[in-house]
């Protein structure tokens, strides 16, 4: 599984690559989380605000912070 964090850097996008983590760990799951930082990358995926989470090419959420359990709901999806 491929998870990218998309962000500048800011306090958001750290907390939310944090929560992921946490996320990934408690789902039992093998995955990639990958920071996305460049700013023609993250317009690629049409994402307008930040902090987004891309779960496998799929953007699940973005300009928020989702909570812990909606992102192990969203890889459970996968």
């Amino acid at each position: 599984m491929n998870i990218k964090i998309l962000g500048s850097g800011c306090s958001n996008c750290k907390k939310l690559q944090a929560v992921t983590e946490e996320a990934v760990k408690d789902a039992g799951v093998d995955a990639t989380i990958e920071k996305v930082e460049d700013i023609k990358k993250i317009m690629a995926y049409g994402v307008m605000r930040t902090p987004a989470l891309v779960i496998n090419e799929k953007i699940k959420a973005f300009g928020r912070i989702p909570t812990k359990d909606e992102i192990k709901k969203y890889i459970k999806e996968v």
